[in-house]
């Protein structure tokens, strides 16, 4: 099966894609085309994050749970909009913690590719969602492979700063090696969570920190 994918990926993950659920995932997919659902992102979107952020220039991971659901804002990066979309209210706490911790002010839109193209893996867990049904794709399989790249970039890289916000993204801390990671952990920043220790977390002041210490240049998060 040939899926478009950056070259550093899709060698390490050429083995995935000949699997029965990865075939299952594309047939799925391909059956809710053809009864006329819309599949968030597009396409050409779907592997995105890998493209923008190739294996050798991973230095952070950010694990979000699935893509946005409504119109025009999933494009394949966790967290992250079009351009000239608004930011949703997760993103927005994001920033808030941002300026609070690092300083930078707050964006005005959310549109997160210069971090990807820094290194900073914008991964879900999911890669595509049903338009309006949030989770919708969460049992097709995509955690399968997803965990697969976790655990690769686990194993087969160093030094690399893991994001984990929420339960659930906390939930794929046992796929990590600690002794080669740093791991952060804190709540969602979803309007809902991010009360609960997401504000204050300082996760991107402790990040550049680390990466510092291990003589990796520092992601620049201003956007």
């Amino acid at each position: 099966m040939d899926v478009k994918m950056e070259a550093s990926w899709k060698a390490l993950l050429e083995d995935e894609f000949k699997k029965p659920y990865f075939k299952q995932i594309v047939e799925h997919l391909k059956t809710e085309r053809s009864q006329g659902k819309t599949i968030y992102p597009a396409g050409g979107n779907i592997f995105h994050a890998f493209d923008a952020t190739p294996f050798g220039n991973v230095k952070v991971v950010i694990l979000g749970q699935d893509p946005y659901h409504g119109p025009n804002q999933a494009h394949g990066l966790s967290f992250s909009v079009q351009p000239g979309v608004p930011p949703p209210p997760s993103l927005l706490n994001i920033y808030k913690e941002l300026h609070e911790d690092v300083g930078i002010p707050i964006p005005r839109h959310g549109y997160l590719e210069k971090w990807a193209n820094q290194g900073v893996l914008l991964l879900n867990a999911s890669l595509t969602v049903r338009a309006g049904e949030a989770n919708s794709h969460s049992k097709i399989g995509w955690e399968k492979f997803t965990d697969t790249v976790i655990q690769t970039i686990s194993d087969k890289q160093d030094h690399v700063v893991f994001l984990l916000w929420g339960k659930f993204a906390q939930s794929k801390a046992a796929l990590i090696d600690q002794k080669k990671h740093l791991i952060l952990k804190s709540a969602h920043p979803s309007p809902l969570a991010a009360h609960s220790g997401f504000f204050g977390n300082h996760h991107f002041s402790q990040t550049n920190q680390y990466l510092m210490q291990h003589g990796k240049d520092p992601i620049d998060w201003a956007l």
